[in-house]
């Protein structure tokens, strides 16, 4: 925890510094959310099929999903979802003529998660 999911247009794939992004994301996550920085994990999907709107043409799509473990306030998870989205302000920068749509949200893992590490 906390479990971080980023889906991004293939078409963004040279144009997102995603190492760069979730250190800078896990830096804010530990800030914010009292989370422990060697908890924070990661992972892109590169998604391939992406439309917005009618046609779809011209537009690039980044969604950041966080999930943390029960106990935060709306308001710290409003922070570090606002956070997130300054981030990707920097981090992404698309070629020409493409509109990048970013949003991404903040919520509590169920209470069911556990998670495991092996050496």
């Amino acid at each position: 925890m906390p479990q971080i999911t980023v889906d991004y247009s293939a078409e963004l794939t040279d144009d997102f510094d995603r190492p760069g992004f979730a250190r800078a994301l896990h830096a804010s996550t530990v800030e914010i959310v009292d989370a422990s920085p060697a908890a924070c994990k990661t992972r892109f999907r590169r998604t391939e099929d992406t439309v917005v709107g009618q046609d779809g043409e011209g537009h690039v799509i980044v969604h950041v999903g966080v999930g943390l473990l029960a106990g935060r306030t709306d308001e710290a998870k409003a922070r570090l979802t606002e956070t997130a989205l300054e981030l990707l302000r920097q981090y992404v920068k698309p070629a020409e003529g493409l509109t990048l749509h970013a949003s991404a949200m903040v919520s509590d893992l169920d209470p069911s998660y556990r998670s495991a590490k092996t050496a």
